[in-house]
């Protein structure tokens, strides 16, 4: 059985995100797989803090951007819809520039509650950032 909604796309992703933080953070969802989904987000002048390091703020959107989305790609959301219950983050190693890429996995993915982990790495593929969300599933009236 298929984890995401199989109209699911990029390029449906890409298009639902305009007009949120995540276009204004330059996030682009860029690969859908059987059990996970991937964003890239710049470290620039929008998710810098002030000694030029990404923020890691930033990293808590990139990573409750993919942890909200993949469980939205999980229900039937003509019947339910997802929020953010609880996010926790470790931030492991700076950035300074270039881009980040986040996937996130299920860990749980119940008929209430749903449990992601999102690992965000830089571009040699060192680990940024490890991040955890709860998801609750809520019926809709």
């Amino acid at each position: 059985m298929a984890l995401f909604n199989p109209n699911v796309t990029t390029e449906t992703l890409n298009k639902m995100s305009v007009n949120t933080m995540v276009t204004h953070l330059g996030i682009e969802f860029t690969r859908i797989g059987e059990d996970f989904i991937e964003a890239r987000m710049p470290v620039d002048q929008r998710t810098h803090q002030p000694l030029g390091l990404l923020h890691g703020g930033a990293s808590v959107v990139l990573a409750e951007t993919l942890g909200s989305v993949a469980a939205t790609c999980c229900v039937d959301m003509s019947k339910q819809y997802c929020v953010g219950l609880e996010i926790n983050a470790n931030h492991i190693k700076s950035v300074r520039e270039g881009f980040v890429t986040g996937i996130t996995r299920p860990v749980h993915v119940g008929k209430k509650t749903q449990v992601w982990e999102i690992k965000i790495t830089n571009e040699q593929n060192e680990l940024v950032c490890v991040s955890r969300i709860t998801m609750a599933v809520i019926d809709k009236k």
